[in-house]
């Protein structure tokens, strides 16, 4: 299947899932949707949120727990407390959160987990997500291919991941590309440190590069990770000399992607507005009494500095959703 298919047709999927729910109307119900940070990948979530409750005639409650325990246990008491019909969230914690959501669901209303999950799965009606060790293995894919092909087959690698947030995804994200990128190299990984927030990484990265002048590789474990890392790179002055592979397919990224510095070489990229445009759409059917199905997995895509054409494809399309 083409990148282009790949993504129209998860579109027109969720796009036509949206015109029929549309139909039925839904004007007495709300939706509670909670964000856990505000970078482009979660507002981009939050825009096919808002394109499924306007399809559906709902309304749409917006919450950010700012990555903050207290403060989702806070947003959810108070949904419950206004009597919302569906939360749709992206927990922080699989076990921390469970609680309040428990809450939630004794008290009727239907709970849809999107991008991370708890571990009671009798709460979640639906969970919507994309392979987390796919994201990995994705890029680690394209990066075994550069060091082959551009660094003889032998790379030092540094890793920037978020095990102090999402312990079990960051785990998938950056053991599956270090299993990928090791295929027929040498590797050494000579840093492992947490960082995904944009101001941050740059921090991070740029002490992992003065600590080890000799790494030619930092892969990042999301959006705001490869933001940071490649800046850190262009602050180094370190263009050519070290490059970065990440996840996530943001028009930032792909900016990045597709600038001739060739500092970022390859990410891979969710589908975050057609995930949060389908997790209200199963919120709404579930509120309505029918029946959704309980794991939703959204494939990913690999975006390469090598495929210009299809990076500016999927950039067109990012665009379009505007």
């Amino acid at each position: 299947m083409t990148l282009k298919s790949t993504f129209t047709k998860l579109t027109a999927a969720a796009i036509t899932v949206g015109a029929l729910t549309g139909a039925a109307r839904a004007d007495d119900l709300t939706v509670a949707s909670v964000v856990f940070q505000q970078d482009q990948f979660f507002r981009t979530i939050q825009m096919g949120m808002t394109a499924a409750a306007e399809a559906a005639g709902v309304t749409l409650l917006e919450g950010n727990s700012d990555s903050k325990p207290e403060k989702e246990i806070s947003l959810i008491d108070t949904y419950i407390a206004r009597g919302v019909d569906a939360i749709v969230i992206s927990p922080v914690s699989k076990v921390a959160s469970i609680p309040a959501l428990k809450r939630a669901s004794d008290k009727g209303i239907k709970v849809v987990t999107y991008n991370s999950t708890i571990d009671d799965t009798s709460i979640p009606v639906s969970y919507l997500n994309s392979k987390q060790r796919d994201l990995g293995n994705s890029t680690g894919q394209m990066a075994a291919a550069f060091i082959q092909s551009e660094l003889g087959g032998k790379a030092k690698i540094a890793t920037l991941g978020f095990k102090a947030l999402l312990p079990e995804i960051s785990a998938d994200r950056v053991d599956g590309f270090i299993e990928e990128a090791e295929k027929g190299n040498e590797i050494e990984i000579v840093s492992q440190q947490d960082a995904w927030l944009a101001e941050k990484a740059v921090q991070v990265a740029g002490d992992i590069i003065t600590a080890n002048p000799d790494v030619n590789i930092i892969y990042a474990a999301n959006e705001g990770g490869t933001v940071g890392a490649v800046q850190a790179v262009r602050n180094a002055g370190k263009a050519g000399e070290i490059f970065i592979f990440g996840v996530d397919g943001t028009e930032q990224l792909l900016t990045f992607l597709l600038d001739g510095d060739n500092v970022l070489q390859a990410v891979t990229a969710q589908q975050p507005y057609v995930m949060g445009q389908m997790a209200v759409e199963n919120a709404i059917a579930a509120a309505k009494g029918e029946e959704v199905e309980q794991t939703v997995i959204v494939p990913v895509l690999g975006l390469s500095r090598t495929d210009e054409a299809g990076a500016n494809e999927f950039l067109d399309y990012l665009k379009s959703l505007n």
